[in-house]
């Protein structure tokens, strides 16, 4: 199921959110289930999109944008505007493979670091759509990584926190001007 909420797939010069980064303490927050999906969500999708699209990333969790809520946009083509993002609200993995695959990673939240990230190669994920209707999705690939590292934004943890080697992410952090103390590696 994709989205349904239309937005054209273009930079603005002024995008409509602004994108949290590294050591802001928003990003380490919870995001709280949404109860109403009603079009005040469909509206923050609309800008979450817009956002998203203005930083040239392919996903975007609510919490980068300061906003609290379990909310994920995804566009793994954001130069074919055939292909219509999918929307994930209050999303949850019930199933993954047991094959596991290291990709380089990169966020809008950490401009520029891009590093190696171990995770499982598929998932089936649970959500509801921006009308609220119930939808599962099987992904794999990018899907599954962008879908994966977008959720982890809903607990608060961040792909740096999943690196495993400790050297390069420090060398990466401290190059593009980030702390390697905002880091907090998940066990």
């Amino acid at each position: 199921m994709t989205s349904e909420v239309l937005v054209e797939k273009k930079k603005l010069e002024k995008p409509p959110l602004e994108i949290h980064t590294l050591g802001d303490r928003v990003l380490r927050q919870p995001a709280k289930r949404i109860a109403k999906i009603d079009s005040e969500i469909r509206d923050l999708v609309r800008e979450m999109l817009q956002t998203m699209y203005s930083a040239d990333g392919v996903g975007l969790a609510a919490p980068q944008v300061a906003v609290l809520k379990q909310l994920i946009v995804i566009d793994c083509e954001p130069d074919n505007p055939a292909n219509p993002p999918v929307v994930l609200i209050n999303p949850t993995i019930k199933r993954f493979t047991r094959d596991l695959c290291v990709v380089q990673e990169g966020c809008l939240s950490i401009p520029k670091v891009y590093l190696d990230v171990k995770r499982p190669e598929g998932i089936e994920v649970a959500y509801k759509d921006e009308y609220g209707r119930p939808q599962t999705l099987m992904a794999t690939g990018l899907l599954s990584r962008a879908i994966q590292h977008e959720m982890d934004h809903l607990t608060g943890v961040l792909f740096v926190d999943r690196v495993e080697n400790r050297l390069a992410l420090t060398q990466e952090l401290n190059k593009y001007g980030f702390s390697p103390q905002a880091v907090k590696p998940v066990p």
